[in-house]
């Protein structure tokens, strides 16, 4: 009888949402037309936020960067108070995001554009000192890849990510002259343990010069299984295992999004099989203390992909 109960309990915690079964988050990256679109449109934002807490989303990473000429967060800072104190009254997270394809951000890791970087970071950390409590941000995520980059190739990569680094350090020298208390993160490819590089004075696994100098990663760690040799677990586990060591956070990263590379993202396999990998991916982790949760990869992708699945 007594295994019988065991076994049904563990049945049921394997049926509940992520959310409910521990203290990790599950965030999502929010990219610009939408992000604009719900600071904005107070209509927008409250069917947005409705929707996130249906599916058991407790932080977001916002755009609050420039966009199509303007840049809300400087011309009008009363918009985004307003949807983040919406989302902090709904108990969810708020952690700006910078880095974007429209910007071509990618070039803000050289040294020629690094002011920008130290511009972009800045109007953030000014923006929460500006701001009341309710209205600021947590966070911020950088999604900033030196990988997409024309020249990454073999030969520059190290020198690129040196680059990347440097441009961190900088950033993070801004919120420790402003004393400022957000959590500052990158999103970074899994692969950056096997490319080792020397940064003042140490050379180590440039994933590992990373998680010393954030304090949190965001690990793009796109794949569709948990298990095997390139599923989310094996690629995850140098960075789980250094953070464990160095009392830093680590979110898993996840693709719904469509890839013309199937084991990259959930796309082709739908929620279903997502709930079962992420599951076995907490049940896995859960005892790691670095493991803070899972980031979706997007929100209007996430959503098409929601709904498609009903269909």
């Amino acid at each position: 009888m007594i295994r019988l109960t065991g076994l049904f309990l563990m049945l049921l915690m394997c049926a509940l949402p992520i959310s409910a079964t521990g203290n990790l988050s599950r965030a999502i990256w929010i990219w610009e037309t939408e992000s604009y679109a719900m600071v904005k449109d107070p209509a927008v934002a409250e069917e947005a936020v409705t929707y996130l807490k249906s599916k058991h989303i407790d932080s977001v990473y916002l755009y609050a960067d420039a966009y199509e000429g303007h840049d809300l967060l400087v011309e009008q800072p009363q918009l985004y108070r307003g949807f983040i104190e919406r989302l902090h009254g709904q108990h969810l997270k708020v952690y700006a995001l910078l880095g974007s394809a429209y910007l071509h951000t990618e070039n803000y890791v050289l040294p020629a554009y690094r002011k920008k970087a130290e511009a972009m970071f800045r109007r953030v950390v000014k923006y929460n000192v500006a701001a009341p409590q309710m209205a600021r941000f947590d966070g911020a995520n950088l999604d900033i890849e030196p990988h997409l980059l024309d020249e990454w190739n073999d030969k520059s990569r190290e020198r690129l990510l040196t680059d990347f680094i440097d441009m961190g350090d900088a950033l993070m020298r801004i919120k420790r002259e402003y004393g400022a208390t957000l959590a500052v993160g990158p999103a970074i490819p899994f692969w950056l343990d096997g490319i080792e590089l020397e940064w003042k004075g140490v050379r180590r696994p440039a994933s590992e010069h990373i998680i010393d100098l954030f304090d949190y990663v965001a690990l793009m760690d796109y794949r569709h299984k948990a298990e095997g040799s390139d599923g989310i677990l094996s690629n995850a586990a140098s960075e789980i295992a250094y953070s464990n060591r160095v009392g830093k956070k680590v979110m898993i990263g996840l693709e719904v999004s469509p890839n013309e590379i199937d084991k990259v993202t959930f796309d082709k396999v739908g929620p279903k099989v997502f709930e079962q990998e992420v599951r076995k991916v907490e049940q896995a982790l859960r005892d790691e203390p670095s493991f803070g949760g899972f980031a979706i990869h997007h929100y209007r992708a996430y959503r098409r992909w929601v709904e498609r699945d009903r269909d």
